[in-house]
């Protein structure tokens, strides 16, 4: 017990030494007090004045290189703009051309596709009408279809007698005038050594 006595004393007695120090040093770094000093000391420390914020330093006057540099890199912005909106404008026109040139061309090919199957229908047509032709002449009695082939031109003839069976022909061809017959045969051997068309 009497050591436990002992060990406060020597407790309080560091504690007081220690705020003897701080005291002291307090008076020496008026900053360092606050913290290390029971409550009553501080009470006793006026409170710090508010620091006034510092006045804006003045605006240093423009010199003449700087309002020049200013203006040259206002005018170089104001280019760049000036061409970037004129390169957006002609990339707005090369792709409008270019939906127009598309345009045109599928119009095209829609058109060609057009005149090729009526190409194709005026053929047929055409074919469908030397045919007929001549099933008709087939259907007549050779010396009336070689009276009628004597004074038919030579191209009509051609297209005619080229459809008709030779089983048909014949008959026919051997009842027409002989000149007529050798025109029609010198005129059949040069189509058929011609190359066709295309």
């Amino acid at each position: 017990m009497k050591a436990m006595l002992t060990m406060r004393a020597m407790l309080l007695l560091a504690v007081a030494l220690l705020l003897l120090q701080a005291a002291s040093l307090g008076s020496q770094l008026p900053g360092l007090s606050a913290g290390l000093l029971p409550a009553p000391a501080l009470a006793a420390d006026p409170a710090p004045a508010p620091t006034a914020a510092p006045a804006p330093a003045a605006a240093e006057p423009a010199t003449p290189e700087i309002e020049a540099t200013a203006a040259a890199l206002r005018a170089r912005r104001q280019a760049l703009e000036a061409r970037e909106q004129a390169l957006a404008a002609r990339e707005a026109l090369v792709a409008a051309t270019e939906q127009r040139i598309e345009a045109r061309l599928a119009e095209l090919v829609s058109l060609q596709a057009l005149m090729e199957r009526a190409d194709t229908a005026a053929r047929d047509r055409e074919e469908a009408h030397w045919r007929s032709q001549a099933k008709l002449y087939e259907a007549m009695r050779p010396r009336e279809a070689a009276a009628v082939f004597n004074e038919l031109d030579l191209p009509v003839l051609v297209q005619v007698l080229q459809r008709m069976s030779e089983r048909k022909a014949a008959p026919i061809l051997g009842a027409m005038q002989p000149e007529r017959v050798r025109q029609l045969t010198v005129e059949l051997a040069r189509l058929r050594t011609t190359p066709p068309p295309g």
